[in-house]
């Protein structure tokens, strides 16, 4: 029931996508200035829901309140109207446009575009000073880092009279430490009488800042409990249906033979800019190796080095032994047939063909080896069969060897890759951003294959945008920022303190020294 203490309810709502009934009889209740967070599987529908409560979709039925009238919102504008802003996993900004400017975009006010200008500036600088909100408004987006355009969304929000702000995955491209200023900055907002939505699926998050969350689950609403009143284990539990394992269980790396190595790599792009600075790497069999990293700082192009889809500028790459670069081995095709498995980072662009059915898609790389050939074509019943074994293996839903990649759900998606690469035996594994869009009971899986692997004596490297899967996985961590190797470490040394530093650019050195000192005045 609406009370004057709630900003926003949604009362049995739905939304269904053609046959798919992505919401059913969604019911939520936000607290007037509270932090509630709603988290959910991969297709739980908890995006979709915020994109109701904003307008780019509209419910099929149901009612939504907001400060406890009822409010058809059938657009974005009307959402806005609403007091409610949205800032979304990837910013709406123009990068050649300046902070000022981004901001009053569609809202420019004044009988002269100099007046309002002069109006938003002063307004800017009140929230920025309310809100700590600290940007240059005559900044140019595009020159700004990350967590400083995350800021823009959010005064642009606050701009246009947000009382009620969704963030979603809003930690995704932060560093642990500009992650923790995002979450000073909500408190400062919900301090100050405003509502937030977080939308996540880190269970850290939901426990560090929420005051109240909410849990779906194939599209239903199925707890909704105060944060501290539960904990991550019971929140996986509620999100995937039965008992998750949240941290990695593995025995120590004995590490072998190194099997693959690259020494004073450089990549120099199209364009002329030098993405790879002299990088030097190891990948030993019996050892996980983790690149830890904000996203673009070079982990792609050092992944489609090692996997031969592009060449270095400069530099040497050695598999057992023998060099790679100028050899008629190095390509994509002909590191696989050498015993070389790549889950690329993106899977749409370069590990799916999405028009092809899963039993095509899961010979793709390995379609001339003598069990997928009949004569001259090639062997239906066996690619079945083995897409078969491969879904009952990697629990990939629905089963059908036959519909094509793009009927799968992402994370589906990524099981079929991950399936196709790691049956195949290898004995160097690339993985790119392993669990990115699975489900988290399938991420357990995910990471106990990977571990199995391991310790069947493979070299594994893992790249990863989420820093506690790179300390749970990986035995040693190296560092990535700019384009640079700027430290590598031992998993057991590695702190979230030391590695947000050194994702920021502070030399391992400089960034143990410093986390020591945090720690000591936390």
């Amino acid at each position: 029931m609406t009370t004057a203490n709630t900003a926003l309810e949604l009362r049995r709502v739905n939304k269904w996508f053609g046959p798919v009934h992505a919401n059913r009889d969604i019911s939520l209740s936000v607290g007037r200035g509270t932090i509630h967070g709603i988290i959910g599987e991969n297709g739980a529908g908890k995006s979709t829901l915020m994109s109701i409560v904003y307008g780019f979709y509209q419910a099929d039925d149901g009612e939504i309140f907001v400060g406890g009238v009822p409010c058809k919102i059938d657009n974005p504008q009307a959402s806005i109207a609403a007091g409610i802003g949205m800032v979304h996993q990837h910013f709406m900004l123009v990068d050649t446009f300046t902070v000022l400017e981004n901001v009053i975009l569609g809202v420019e006010g004044g009988s002269r575009l100099a007046g309002g200008m002069d109006q938003a500036r002063e307004e800017l600088e009140r929230l920025e000073e309310e809100y700590t909100l600290d940007v240059d408004v005559d900044a140019l987006v595009g020159d700004l880092p990350v967590g400083l355009r995350q800021r823009v969304e959010i005064l642009k929000a606050l701009y246009r009279g947000a009382e009620i702000l969704i963030l979603d995955e809003p930690t995704g491209v932060l560093t642990p430490q500009e992650a923790d200023h995002l979450f000073r900055i909500l408190n400062t907002l919900r301090d100050q009488g405003k509502t937030v939505i977080l939308i996540t699926h880190k269970l850290r998050e939901i426990m560090a800042i929420t005051d109240q969350v909410s849990v779906m689950r194939r599209g239903e609403m199925v707890a909704h409990v105060a944060t501290e009143e539960t904990n991550r284990e019971q929140l996986a539990e509620l999100m995937v249906g039965r008992s998750v394992l949240l941290h990695v269980e593995k025995e120590k790396a004995e590490p072998g033979d190194i099997l693959m190595e690259m020494q004073g790599v450089n990549y120099q792009d199209s364009d002329a800019v030098l993405r790879l600075k002299d990088i030097n790497l190891t990948l030993k069999a019996g050892e996980i190796l983790g690149i830890a990293g904000v996203s673009g700082n070079g982990q792609s192009e050092l992944l489609e080095i090692l996997g031969g889809m592009i060449k270095p500028s400069a530099g040497s790459i050695t598999y057992k032994g023998d060099e790679l670069v100028g050899s008629s081995h190095y390509s994509a095709r002909g590191l696989r047939k050498i015993g070389l498995g790549h889950v690329p980072e993106d899977r749409h662009k370069a590990g799916l063909i999405l028009s092809f059915s899963a039993n095509e898609n899961t010979i793709l790389g390995y379609h001339d080896l003598d069990m997928f050939n009949k004569g001259t074509t090639l062997n239906r019943d066996q690619m079945v069969q083995t897409c078969e074994d491969y879904i009952e293996k990697f629990d990939v839903r629905p089963p059908n060897p036959n519909l094509k990649a793009n009927g799968f759900s992402g994370g589906n998606q990524q099981k079929l890759v991950l399936a196709r690469e790691m049956e195949q035996d290898p004995d160097v594994l690339l993985v790119g951003q392993p669990t990115r869009g699975v489900d988290i009971g399938a991420i357990e899986f995910i990471h106990k294959q990977l571990i199995k692997m391991r310790d069947a004596g493979k070299a594994i490297l893992v790249v990863s945008v989420e820093i506690d899967e790179v300390m749970s996985l990986a035995d040693r961590i190296a560092v990535m920022f700019d384009g640079a190797i700027v430290g590598e470490l031992d998993a057991a040394d590695a702190t979230e303190q030391k590695l947000g530093l050194m994702m920021a650019g502070v030399t391992e050195e400089a960034a143990s020294d410093a986390a020591l000192v945090q720690e000591a005045t936390n």
